[in-house]
């Protein structure tokens, strides 16, 4: 019996609450699976799309004809949270029921400490939102001021700051209600980026890198596997070249010197072997596993995925 971390990529939510309550059934079915055979689970997921959506949503109808107040980033982060964890726990629900499998599930709205003076926030490089071509970027640049980059080869997207995470306010909380069974969503999003004002915690705007405070919340409840769940089976060099090859076992050395030769895209694939990288130095647990969500179950019984290990 394992403790595991499971962080949803964002090709398991879809791109609109329709089709993101349509793909968790998928979700619920691998996550039952793993807690049926004892293991104790936790599932942190993304919200890039979804609090870009909430941000559009709330900038029209504050500056529709029927003014509403806008809502701070922070608070748009805590809706995304609530909706995102709402769907995952009651497919989790349904599909405990569907097994006659006695269990608990419950999201935790998270909030993740991080510093006020760290440098992401005067270089903001994490993408949210929709995906646009460079021409409507350009557009969406000059009309708003945002920051408009090219995301990994899939077009345009905004980015925020991305601070470091450095404290999971809820630790405490996940890790009692996952020790008494029950399977916890938390961390959503990243985490809702809080910082330490004279012993007071304030929201502030941003967006912390899921895989980042997945392997925080990892740490700090002791979990004996980081599993994170992405489009490919495995982890890739030279991906989408002729000559691309699959890793099945990385040690921190290989993987550190793959970062340096720019193997891993910043958006994508990096963020995820850097988190892994950080369980694994920094514990006395020393494997993770990066793989797709078809592919979770078989990559604990180690036929797939990439091991992401301590040299």
């Amino acid at each position: 019996m394992s403790k595991i971390v499971i962080a949803l990529g964002g090709n398991a939510l879809g791109k609109d609450p329709y089709e993101q309550l349509s793909l968790l059934t998928n979700v619920a079915r691998v996550i039952v699976d793993l807690a049926k055979d004892g293991n104790k689970v936790v599932v942190t997921h993304g919200n890039g799309p979804q609090i870009g959506q909430i941000l559009m949503a709330m900038e029209y109808a504050s500056n529709g004809e029927v003014k509403t107040p806008n809502m701070p980033f922070a608070e748009c982060g805590s809706m995304s949270q609530g909706y995102i964890g709402y769907h995952i726990q009651q497919s989790i629900f349904n599909e405990l029921k569907k097994q006659n499998i006695n269990k608990n599930t419950a999201t935790v709205v998270t909030q993740v400490l991080v510093d006020s003076k760290d440098e992401a926030f005067q270089n903001p490089t994490k993408p949210i939102g929709m995906f646009y071509s460079k021409d409507e970027a350009l557009k969406i640049e000059k009309e708003k001021g945002y920051v408009m980059v090219e995301d990994a080869g899939r077009g345009y997207r905004r980015v925020v700051p991305s601070p470091i995470p450095i404290d999971i306010i809820e630790k405490d909380t996940i890790n009692k209600l996952v020790d008494e069974g029950n399977i916890v969503i938390a961390v959503g999003g990243g985490g809702i980026p809080v910082v330490n004002e004279d012993n007071t915690l304030k929201g502030t705007a941003a967006v912390i890198d899921k895989d980042r405070s997945s392997a925080l919340l990892a740490k700090q409840i002791n979990a004996d596997m980081l599993l994170i769940l992405t489009a490919v089976d495995k982890v890739y060099i030279n991906y989408n070249k002729d000559n691309v090859e699959a890793i099945d076992v990385m040690d921190s050395t290989l993987a550190r010197n793959l970062i340096e030769k720019g193997e891993f895209a910043k958006g994508s694939m990096l963020p995820k072997v850097e988190a892994c990288l950080d369980f694994v130095e920094n514990t006395t647990n020393t494997k993770a596993i990066i793989t797709s969500l078809d592919k979770a179950y078989d990559a604990l019984l180690g036929k797939t995925g990439t091991i992401i290990k301590r040299r």
